[in-house]
């Protein structure tokens, strides 16, 4: 049975030397202290629209986002110990941030956040691709939770997640290894 922190390692060891379709450009890394800015505007970015509605002033919304997200990465941390959270590099450059905990029974996919600029590309989906194929091999499922009017959410159902069912705000997504999917 391996640890938590072998299993993170074999998560990050998934992006690097077993990945085939990596573009020569992309690469994973753990996450370290000096990332906390481009983490926290990853962040920003996925909760902008909702902020820009609220009628908040920018100094209320700044409060805000550093208030939220520094509780998500406490969450994060005390609820998934031994969960790889790798920041996602082209050229060099943070581009997002993929958090995985593979637990006993699953991988759960806890956050892939990629920046405005970046989305709309495929990257998400090479990662998501890489994932599947890492899960059908061990034939593991796949888990996530995503908020029902979030766009991912077709996405996810074209991959092959089904809702089992609904956790507070958020409907939970399980996908089956041998799940059929259509990745885009």
């Amino acid at each position: 049975m391996m640890h938590p922190e072998q299993r993170a390692s074999a998560l990050l060891q998934l992006f690097d030397t077993d990945w085939p379709l990596r573009p020569q450009a992309l690469r994973l890394r753990l996450e370290h202290e000096a990332d906390l800015p481009l983490l926290q505007a990853l962040y920003a970015s996925t909760r902008s629209d909702e902020l820009e509605r609220s009628g908040w002033p920018k100094a209320q919304q700044q409060a805000f986002i550093q208030q939220q997200f520094s509780a998500q990465r406490s969450h994060y941390r005390q609820h998934y110990p031994g969960a790889a959270f790798l920041v996602i590099e082209h050229d060099g450059t943070g581009i997002g941030r993929l958090y995985l905990h593979w637990g006993r029974e699953e991988l759960r996919l806890m956050e892939i956040t990629l920046s405005p600029e970046r989305r709309g590309q495929g990257i998400a989906g090479r990662l998501m691709t890489q994932l599947i194929a890492w899960t059908e091999a061990r034939a593991v499922p796949i888990t996530l939770h995503v908020e029902p009017f979030n766009p991912a959410h077709a996405w996810y159902s074209r991959l092959g997640f089904r809702v089992i069912e609904q956790r507070g705000v958020y409907h939970f997504l399980r996908r089956e290894a041998g799940a059929c999917s259509g990745i885009s």
